[in-house]
């Protein structure tokens, strides 16, 4: 269940983009939070400002004004360094699977602890737990080519979780899968927020997905138009 420390909190956040010598306002004057052990959609059309949003909550740009804070850092404040130490902290998880193919299952979630310095035995140890906790038990030692696209998205998650990150953050999902597929992965979305307490933001264009999270923040033309409860 949520907790009142927010692990995301937007501050009147503006992003302004040059477009040539024109201006463009992606984000204007954003405000908003993710508590602790939420599941949070973002729900808007293409040009709404989430593609913006997901890149500053992703600690992959800075704001123009305003404060974006992630588990109580300005990021507006860090520099390239620091904004990548803190990427450490996010979980990943994108449309397209992003596997490295000649690599097995454990190996793919292997990689991402060896990037942040963890040993080859915990890295071991903690890969085979964490395929084991999405339901991959059986196919540890599998290569990409040899998963379905539901699989595949589970290694993916397994990859996003393997450093213990404060939030997962997700963009689209499913949009690479099948609906049967799409279902499986939102069931274990829902699995790994409920039981386990993982804090979800989750960006998409589909309302049905977005419906499935908790709370759903919509937005239209760079402003936030609606931020509601999904009665689950």
């Amino acid at each position: 269940m949520p907790t009142n420390t927010p692990v995301v909190e937007a501050i009147n956040v503006k992003k302004t983009y040059m477009l040539g010598k024109v201006p463009v306002e992606a984000l204007r004057g954003v405000n908003f939070h993710v508590a602790a052990g939420d599941f949070v959609s973002i729900l808007g059309p293409s040009g709404s400002g989430k593609s913006t949003m997901l890149n500053l909550i992703g600690a992959l740009d800075k704001p123009t004004s305003g404060q974006l804070l992630i588990d109580g850092v300005d990021i507006g404040t860090l520099s390239d360094n620091q904004l990548s130490e803190l990427r450490l902290k996010i979980g990943f998880v994108f449309q397209f699977f992003n596997l490295i193919p000649r690599l097995t299952a454990r190996d793919n979630v292997e990689l991402a602890m060896s990037i942040a310095g963890v040993s080859k035995s915990q890295r071991r140890k903690h890969a085979v737990e964490l395929l084991e906790n999405v339901g991959l038990k059986d196919r540890i030692n599998h290569k990409p080519a040899e998963l379905s696209g539901g699989q595949q998205q589970r290694v993916a998650i397994a990859r996003a979780l393997a450093n213990n990150p404060k939030f997962l953050l997700l963009d689209e999902p499913t949009g690479n899968v099948d609906s049967k597929t799409a279902a499986e992965v939102l069931s274990l979305l829902k699995k790994l927020n409920t039981e386990d307490g993982v804090s979800i933001i989750m960006v998409t264009h589909d309302e049905k997905l977005a419906k499935q999270a908790r709370r759903t923040v919509k937005m239209f033309d760079g402003e936030i138009c609606a931020d509601e409860a999904n009665g689950q």
